[in-house]
């Protein structure tokens, strides 16, 4: 095979559109399962909280900790709502991805590579996770994932 190949592998395509598929699916279930809205306003509760809290303890001002670490307990079950949330989705998909990447593990070890690295190749020099499906799959999962959430309004883009 010649590098960079001119042919662009039909495993490279697969993964790419397997990757796009699971980010959507899971984006919507998240967006379905959760309310993006209540979760903004849980994580500015508890952001506010953290910096009220780090500003008191910086000026040494007993009394404001004091008052703040009895709202301690409020804040860490929001924090625990909102794990809980995002677990949901986890769930649901956990059985299922490792069951596609046994498949994908079976069907791709022969292969030489899917996708080429520029200036590495097809294999990266990173030992558990050399082959390039592993690093292929991420890659797009986390480009399709930040996509899909931004658009279903999961998560804001910041100013």
């Amino acid at each position: 095979m010649q590098f960079p190949p001119t042919d662009i592998p039909y495993s490279t395509l697969f993964m790419f559109f397997l990757a796009l598929l699971i980010s959507l699916l899971t984006s919507l279930t998240n967006r379905l399962l959760n309310n993006p809205e209540k979760s903004k306003a849980w994580r500015k509760e508890i952001a506010e909280w953290n910096s009220e809290l780090r500003q008191a303890k910086k000026a040494n001002d007993k009394k404001t900790v004091e008052k703040l670490m009895k709202k301690q307990k409020q804040i860490l079950q929001l924090q625990s709502k909102m794990t809980m949330q995002s677990m949901k989705v986890t769930m649901i998909f956990f059985v299922p991805l490792i069951l596609i990447w046994q498949f994908l593990s079976a069907t791709f070890t022969a292969t030489e590579g899917i996708a080429y690295f520029p200036g590495i190749g097809p294999t990266l020099p990173i030992p558990l996770f050399n082959t390039s499906v592993i690093w292929w799959y991420l890659l797009c999962s986390m480009l399709f994932g930040t996509i899909f959430s931004h658009v279903l309004g999961i998560t804001e883009v910041a100013e």
